[in-house]
């Protein structure tokens, strides 16, 4: 995407628009006077993005999610509206105990093994990597500015960034409720600059932008054969346009798919 893209979402509760650097601030305020007269619990605010270290991207999600929840609704919840292809596996890591990794105790790993302990076990290997079960309830696991790294797919990788902005002693209206999402961006056919790109060839974007609106690319498969017998796909809302069998949400449908002009 070479041209600067500003994302915007709107609030669940005002129906304003905010920028990506604002809205989180915003819904704060928002959850902040849910604690007054909500339901007694927990509940957190969580911001997900592109994980950095791999790039920049556009894309964001604003979350509300409940403290009874676990880590594998939130895991189902990202599969569901960005990023589900072809059932691959996934992971929530804590990179700061990812570092010091090397605290792991073999031995008491191999007795749990021994005497049975598979669950017991199984946890153990997974922290001591930094990776978090994801039976566990987050409320085990949050804590406010805890980042975690998620990643869906260990061939063509999505990696995301999780992070807890606040925390609240009220439940969640749902186990997750989506707050905000980047509305649909505005990408132009790389080829007329004209139109909205509606397809992207998966084969032709390692060396450069290859969006194309509908005439375009009806163009562009007379001269890519692959484009037209496999690496056509569409243009989506979703940090994983693009990438391996990837079609589009199942969830937010409206917000899914790029907006006409």
């Amino acid at each position: 995407m070479s041209k600067e893209i500003k994302p915007v979402g709107v609030c669940i509760f005002c129906k304003k628009i905010y920028s990506k650097s604002g809205i989180n601030r915003h819904f704060q305020k928002h959850l902040e006077s849910e604690m007054i007269q909500g339901a007694p619990g927990m509940s957190y605010l969580l911001k997900i993005e592109m994980d950095t270290s791999w790039g920049r991207a556009p894309y964001f999600l604003s979350l509300w999610m409940d403290g009874e929840a676990t880590m594998n609704d939130l895991d189902a919840f990202l599969r569901d509206i960005w990023l589900e292809c072809c059932g691959h596996m996934s992971s929530f890591t804590d990179p700061k105990k990812r570092k010091n990794s090397m605290g792991f105790d073999f031995f008491e790993a191999q007795e749990l093994l021994e005497r049975g302990k598979t669950k017991e076990y199984e946890a153990l290997m997974e922290e001591s990597n930094g990776e978090i079960p994801k039976s566990r309830k987050v409320k085990k696991v949050f804590s406010k500015g805890l980042k975690l790294i998620y990643q869906y797919d260990f061939g063509s990788t999505t990696s995301l960034e999780v992070v807890v902005v606040g925390e609240y002693s009220v439940k969640a209206l749902e186990d997750i409720v989506l707050l905000s999402r980047n509305e649909p961006l505005t990408l132009s056919c790389t080829s007329c600059a004209k139109e909205p790109a509606t397809q992207i060839c998966t084969q032709c974007s390692y060396e450069e932008e290859a969006m194309f609106c509908k005439k375009c690319a009806e163009e562009h498969s007379e001269s890519c054969a692959d484009f037209e017998d496999y690496a056509s796909m569409p243009i989506v809302n979703s940090p994983r346009m693009g990438v391996c069998g990837y079609q589009g949400g199942r969830i937010d449908l409206k917000r899914d798919m790029l907006k006409t002009l």
